[in-house]
């Protein structure tokens, strides 16, 4: 990183911190604090939404994703609209219409306090756990390719987090994420088009496009209906679904984003936004990745683009074994440059049966290279048990350091904390609002004013970024990032949409039958997880399967017994 790099990133860091402190200066009351007084227009509720969403995890992790896998991960999402629709028609009229400030309120109304007590206890636990992974991610892989203190950055980008979230609320949040998410797009176009320069000169997107596709980087669409594989069409429209259905209608911080909107409609345009918008960017994402795949099909690539992995192979007594391993991978790259360049020529020609053959030679190539990486992940187990031999989220890091201009370096990894601090924002700012409103205010039994309340929502919200940040600091990183976040919320979502879903359309359940049944539910699906028997996608539809047929049951059978000693 040169002078310009650090430049760029602080002056970018320290402007979205000091404008959402000025812009936000003064909230004085709980309304204004936890919904920014309910005065966001829909764009401002639809890009808070979705920077929410897409945290630092997102821009690093999935073009890695798409280098390794390809674009099948784009169906992760197809259930996104549906589940817009749905929570713009039920959820959004009923929140408004109850003047909630947490989703959770409306669940004591309709069944009890420990029914909303537990909700909000759920939440706090799988949010927490999220909150830390989103500044431990990026932290930990700039750490690894920069050699940055991987304790002091999880602290900084705490801290920058906190000054803001803690001093403006909901509607800091707000506008700090429209800035947040105009750098982040800006620094991934701007990626895009230097990696699309870089290609060899006779290579167009198009041809680059058929180069992805005959090394199946670009099948899109799985309808394999088996339920061990992870993204397919049926696993993202059914699973996604109720994921997307639990994490937008039931979870805090992102129900805060649109409770702030001034109206229902302003709040259902920005969620409409959102699902239009959300799969394309998520498509465009993944196809930076694609592109980063063709770029090292003619020129250098690591054996593992984890740098502090690699060394410390290499400082072990593996070292000469990994080394022929590498010079293994250098051989197989040359080939694999002329490979593509007989394809490329194959389809200048329009020759059929030569275009098959270099397909064919380039999969074969492909194979080869995946067991050489295989191979060297296995070996850097060996060397270092504690070592991140999964390497898919440093890829994109390794091309920017490696090969994007100055001044662009300095943007994309503002891109990367930008968005470290847009979710974990959201976050602590749902965090705070959770642990003041429906724990503290509704378990004590004291009356206070407005600024009582509004000092604990900031003290809580602190409190949330002081644990978030010792949550990053003792953190351990495994298989993807994005992953994990997804798999850490199906463990939770279903359940808690579950319990929604009961008491917006089930009228016959009471509130201890939900209660009970929550948290059986809860038991099951961590053990499926922890068995390993399904998708951690099928998780979502599962677990709202389970808790409503639980809370079923056990409703019929208590109204049942109940009714027994007047038929005695």
């Amino acid at each position: 990183m040169g002078s310009l790099d650090w430049i760029i990133l602080a002056g970018t860091l320290l402007f979205i911190v000091a404008y959402g402190v000025w812009k936000t200066r003064g909230s004085q009351s709980v309304e204004d604090y936890v919904q920014g007084g309910k005065k966001a227009k829909w764009l401002t509720v639809g890009l808070s939404v979705m920077a929410t969403q897409a945290s630092a995890i997102t821009f690093l992790s999935t073009p890695g994703q798409a280098f390794h896998d390809g674009m099948g991960f784009v169906q992760f999402y197809f259930g996104l609209p549906l589940a817009m629709i749905i929570i713009c028609l039920v959820f959004v009229p009923i929140y408004h219409h109850l003047k909630v400030y947490t989703a959770y309120e409306f669940l004591e109304r309709r069944f009890d306090l420990k029914t909303r007590t537990l909700a909000a206890v759920l939440f706090l636990i799988q949010r927490g756990l999220s909150a830390g992974i989103t500044i431990f991610a990026p932290s930990i892989i700039l750490s690894a390719v920069l050699g940055w203190d991987l304790t002091i950055l999880n602290i900084v980008i705490g801290i920058l987090v906190i000054i803001y979230t803690v001093s403006g609320g909901t509607k800091a949040v707000n506008v700090t994420q429209k800035q947040q998410m105009f750098i982040i797009m800006l620094g991934m176009f701007m990626a895009f088009f230097f990696i699309l320069g870089y290609l060899p000169t006779d290579l167009t997107f198009g041809k680059a496009l058929k180069v992805a596709g005959a090394s199946e980087k670009l099948n899109i669409l799985n309808f394999d209906f088996d339920t061990d594989s992870r993204y397919t069409f049926w696993s993202g429209i059914t699973g996604g679904m109720f994921l997307m259905l639990a994490y937008f209608g039931t979870d805090q911080s992102q129900v805060q984003r649109y409770l702030s909107g001034k109206s229902v409609r302003e709040s259902q345009l920005g969620l409409i936004f959102n699902g239009i918008l959300k799969i394309p960017m998520q498509f465009f994402i993944l196809l930076v990745g694609v592109m980063v795949f063709v770029f090292y099909q003619y020129n250098p690539s690591p054996l593992n683009f984890n740098p502090a992995a690699t060394q410390s192979v290499l400082d072990s007594e593996y070292a000469e074994e990994y080394q022929v391993l590498e010079t293994a991978h250098r051989e197989l790259e040359v080939e694999k440059k002329m490979a593509q360049e007989n394809f490329s020529a194959a389809l200048d020609l329009k020759e059929y049966t030569a275009t098959v053959d270099a397909k064919q030679k380039i999969l074969e190539i492909n194979r080869k290279e995946q067991n050489n990486r295989e191979a060297a992940r296995e070996m850097i187990a060996k060397a270092d048990p504690g070592a991140e031999t999964n390497d898919k989220d440093y890829v994109f890091i390794h091309f920017i350091l490696n090969y994007l201009p100055r001044g662009l370096i300095g943007l994309l990894l503002a891109v990367i904390l930008s968005a470290a601090m847009s979710s974990t924002a959201s976050e602590l700012n749902a965090l705070g609002t959770i642990s003041a409103l429906d724990l503290y205010k509704r378990n004590t039994h004291q009356v206070m004013d407005q600024k009582h309340y509004l000092k604990v929502s900031r003290f809580f919200t602190l409190l949330w970024g002081v644990i978030a940040i010792l949550i990053a600091c003792f953190a351990n990183l495994f298989d993807n990032l994005i992953q994990l976040v997804n798999i850490i919320g199906s463990i939770f979502y279903g359940n808690v949409l579950g319990i929604f879903l009961l008491a917006f359309f089930v009228r016959y359940v009471r509130g201890n039958s939900v209660f009970v049944a929550a948290l059986i539910t809860q038991v099951i699906v961590i053990v499926i997880w922890y068995l390993d028997w399904m998708s951690y996608l099928w998780l979502n539809a599962v677990g709202c399967v389970v808790v409503m047929l639980l809370a079923l049951i056990i409703e019929s059978f208590d109204r049942l017994l109940q009714q027994e000693p007047a038929e005695l």
